[in-house]
């Protein structure tokens, strides 16, 4: 497939693919880490499938993402997806032992913890840049009378009229767009603030995710450490 060319108006350089390989590599690495009894064999199933699906999209895009096909587009939302919906799986069994009070391990506990709440912020990192505006290619590449509609607002995206370099950054001025690093820093403020920091959500799909990645957040740091103080205490 040839890569899309950039519409004349548009002079934002495409994304490079190395940040989101880096990340979900580390997000199956994470994965392929955990404890046995947290979750057994299955973990290496959500590994298996998300290299699987990861090999495809690097070929696709070893450098800059600039082609994206129909089948590759729904494969890499289908790897984010796939990872969100893994990891709310681990968070709930992390809980069911808790409550059944089979989790005296705190050490255990605790990285298996930090484990889940990382791997979280990378899958929702991934899903929010893989969705708003049409996902890196169009992003970059389409005119932006082209682009679906937002569905996060950064501030970047309103301070064309602020003191000049501070509007020099802006969407109007450099044709800025949010790159990978933007929306890792967005879904790890709202893990750890259990709220939108940065990057205020427009779509009601974004509300729900952002609502749904700060209650597995708080979950995690509330339920899981406070258990493990317990049983170190």
């Amino acid at each position: 497939m040839e890569p899309m060319q950039q519409h004349p108006s548009r002079s934002t350089p495409s994304e490079h693919r190395w940040p989101s390989v880096v990340a979900l590599l580390a997000a199956l690495a994470i994965y392929a880490a955990l404890p046995n009894d947290i979750l057994g064999a299955q973990r290496f199933f959500v590994v298996f499938v998300g290299l699987a699906l990861l090999v495809p999209l690097v070929i696709e895009n070893p450098h800059r993402i600039t082609r994206r096909s129909t089948v590759t587009k729904w494969l890499s939302i289908a790897l984010a997806g796939g990872l969100v919906i893994a990891n709310q799986f681990t968070l709930v069994v992390l809980l069911i032992r808790l409550a059944s009070g089979r989790a005296d391990d705190a050490h255990g506990l605790l990285i298996a913890a930090a484990q889940v709440w990382v791997a979280n912020v990378i899958g929702f990192t991934t899903l929010y840049w893989e969705l708003d505006r049409g996902g890196p290619v169009l992003r970059t590449m389409a005119a932006r009378a082209d682009l679906p509609p937002a569905d996060f607002r950064f501030p970047q995206d309103e301070d064309d009229d602020a003191v000049t370099e501070v509007a020099t950054r802006s969407s109007a001025v450099q044709d800025w767009m949010p790159r990978f690093v933007d929306y890792f820093y967005s879904a790890l403020s709202n893990s750890m603030a259990f709220s939108a920091t940065d990057a205020m959500p427009l779509s009601s799909r974004f509300k729900l995710l952002m609502a749904l990645q700060a209650f597995g957040g708080f979950l995690i740091l509330a339920l899981v450490i406070a258990r493990s103080v317990n049983i170190l205490a």
